[in-house]
């Protein structure tokens, strides 16, 4: 007897042969679980808000929409960037503006700085000279980890007119964040070590 779905194609049904088991994750592995770091960081933020811990989001592209899809009036056929975009995220933790910029790189060695746009650093900048708390957050995917880099210690090295942020200098002047279940990166606790344990 042959069965058909309601949209006319026919069912099939499943291979009678062994499937292959898969081995399973071991739920501390966090170091192929295919996340780029600003899913990482959504995801903290969203344990964070909801916790009331802070409050921090992801700051929108600026775009110009031109057209609009004439049969899906939900898909955007051509946009434009209206603005030169700053910083990936910004908000409020411990009663302080925070205001930072997400990066990662496969390099094993450094952090180019041809990936931080010059707007973004003026943007920074302005964010410290208004009292506010400016850094990077930067994955090292060749070593899987994630630090926390202000942007005081950042700011020296354009100075000095290097080309990059070496890996020891991440190490040294960088806080680790930690990776964990829930929230996924513990910038928090990077925060509460760089900024405010004088």
């Amino acid at each position: 007897m042959v069965i058909k779905y309601p949209d006319g194609t026919i069912y099939t049904p499943p291979s009678k042969e062994k499937k292959e088991r898969k081995k399973p994750v071991a739920l501390d592995n966090f170091a192929k679980r295919g996340m780029g770091l600003e899913d990482d960081i959504n995801l903290s933020n969203d344990f964070y808000n909801a916790s009331k811990a802070c409050l921090v989001y992801k700051r929108p592209t600026p775009i110009r929409i031109v057209k609009m899809d004439k049969v899906d009036r939900k898909r955007i056929s051509e946009a434009y960037f209206s603005a030169k975009s700053t910083t990936d995220y910004n908000g409020i933790y411990r009663e302080k503006y925070i205001d930072f910029e997400a990066k990662e790189t496969a390099e094993k060695t450094s952090f180019a700085f041809k990936n931080i746009r010059p707007q973004q650093i003026s943007h920074l900048k302005s964010v410290i000279e208004q009292g506010g708390i400016a850094f990077f957050i930067i994955r090292m995917k060749a070593h899987n980890e994630t630090y926390l880099l202000a942007c005081e210690d950042f700011l020296p090295l354009l100075e000095k007119e290097r080309k990059s942020i070496p890996y020891s200098f991440l190490q040294e002047k960088g806080v680790l964040i930690e990776e964990s279940y829930s929230p996924r990166l513990k910038y928090l606790d990077a925060i509460d070590k760089r900024f405010f344990n004088k």
